[in-house]
C-alpha cells in the first residue's frame, strides 16, 4: 500500500482522486481504490454543475454538445469544440472501461495490473484537473 501511496504521490496525482479512495489504498485494494477514484469524476460533475444523473448521461449534460455546462475551453472555434467533444468522450469511455466493470464484475473476474492502475489513477487525476479549470456556464 505504502508503495502505491508514493507511486501516486510521484506522478502528482490529483488530492481528489486520493481523498477518494484513500481507505482502498491503506487495504491494498487496488480494483475498489479504482472504482472509488472513477466515481469521484461524477461526483465532481455534479457538485460543479448541480446535475443528478449519473454516468453517459451526465457527461452528455455536462460536457457534451452545442452548450455544454462546463467548457474546459474558450470554446468559440472549430478546435475548441473538438477538443471539448473529445474531452467528453474520454470521460464516458472512463466510465465505461473502468467505473463500469468494477461496478459489475466480481472481481475475480476483473484483472487489473498495478501499473494499470497507476496509468487510470493519472487519467483520472486528468480529468479532475480539467475539470477544475473548467467554466461553468450559467442556465
Amino acid at each position: 500500500a505504502h508503495r502505491l501511496r508514493a507511486a501516486l504521490s510521484s506522478r502528482g496525482v490529483h488530492t481528489d482522486v486520493i481523498a477518494a479512495c484513500r481507505t482502498e489504498l491503506v487495504q491494498n485494494n487496488a480494483f475498489h481504490a479504482v472504482l472509488e477514484a472513477t466515481k469521484s469524476v461524477g461526483a465532481k460533475l455534479r457538485s460543479r454543475t448541480s446535475l443528478t444523473v449519473d454516468g453517459a448521461g451526465l457527461v452528455d449534460e455536462a460536457l457534451a454538445g452545442d452548450a455544454p455546462r462546463l467548457r474546459i475551453n474558450r470554446f468559440v472555434d472549430s478546435s475548441d469544440k473538438s477538443e471539448q467533444s473529445g474531452f467528453a468522450h474520454l470521460v464516458k469511455g472512463m466510465f465505461g472501461a473502468f467505473r463500469n466493470p468494477t461496478a459489475h464484475a466480481p472481481r475475480v473476474e476483473w484483472e487489473l495490473s498495478e501499473e494499470d492502475a497507476l496509468d487510470l489513477f493519472s487519467l483520472v487525476s486528468y480529468i479532475h484537473r480539467r475539470i477544475d479549470g473548467a467554466t461553468l456556464v450559467p442556465r
